[in-house]
């Protein structure tokens, strides 16, 4: 495992628990947009001083039994961790909630995971319609290896939640509408505000400035096809 860092204490990442957040280093994706750029690249970790090894953030949440409910893993994305199932039975071994945030673009892997019945939550991040899809990423996907991973989460029984980051120049509120339809039955799903301090791209927030989105007109318009939709700020 590649861990980037720990946050030792959320209010916000795992919902409705305390939780401390595990970074792991390293994603396929290039999103401009993306407000982890340093999580990116895969670098060998002697290139780096301070990221906490997994032996340490094991130590830290042992510590931490019984004051904090859960544990999220996210990135970069996680499931291009060859180890993160062996990582996830230790963390579960100690009594915590797991919390896996994902891409969705390896689906054999996400439903092994899911299979092992070791998580609580699933959070898939939706980057745009299937037609659309590349433009948001930044680079060429096969879009039915996503689609494939929204069905493995809806039929596995784990608690989820699918989630958008809402970008101006890059999103149009028509797309929701899309998105919406595709997705339509799911339990859950966010719109999430886009906020520019920092990004992959550091053009995108000259092109987005003065630029909005009405997400709760857009969540009004899509409400009906979700059991619940949320805007996060």
């Amino acid at each position: 495992m590649l861990i980037a860092g720990l946050n030792k204490l959320s209010l916000i990442d795992y919902p409705g628990k305390l939780a401390a957040v595990v970074f792991t280093q390293g994603c396929s994706f290039r999103c401009s947009f993306c407000h982890n750029p340093d999580l990116i690249p895969i670098l060998p970790k002697k290139l780096t001083q301070n990221w906490p090894s997994p032996t340490e953030v094991l130590a830290f949440l042992q510590s931490r039994v019984g004051k904090l409910e859960g544990v999220v893993i996210t990135g970069g994305e996680p499931t291009l961790q060859a180890d993160l199932l062996d990582f996830i039975k230790q963390v579960k071994s100690l009594g915590f909630l797991l919390k896996l945030d994902s891409y969705g673009y390896n689906p054999d892997k996400l439903q092994v995971l899911l299979a092992s019945k070791l998580i609580d939550y699933v959070a898939m991040d939706i980057k745009h319609t299937p037609s659309k899809y590349s433009l948001a990423v930044g680079v060429p996907v096969n879009v039915e290896r996503i689609k494939q991973s929204v069905e493995i989460i809806r039929q596995s029984g784990v608690d989820y939640e699918f989630r958008t980051t809402c970008v101006p120049t890059i999103h149009e509120e028509s797309d929701f509408l899309e998105i919406a339809n595709w997705l339509a039955g799911s339990k859950r799903y966010f719109l999430q505000a886009y906020r520019d301090q920092i990004t992959l791209d550091p053009e995108l927030p000259k092109r987005t400035k003065g630029k909005t989105l009405n997400l709760d007109l857009i969540r009004q318009q899509i409400a009906d096809r979700f059991e619940f939709v949320g805007v996060r700020e």
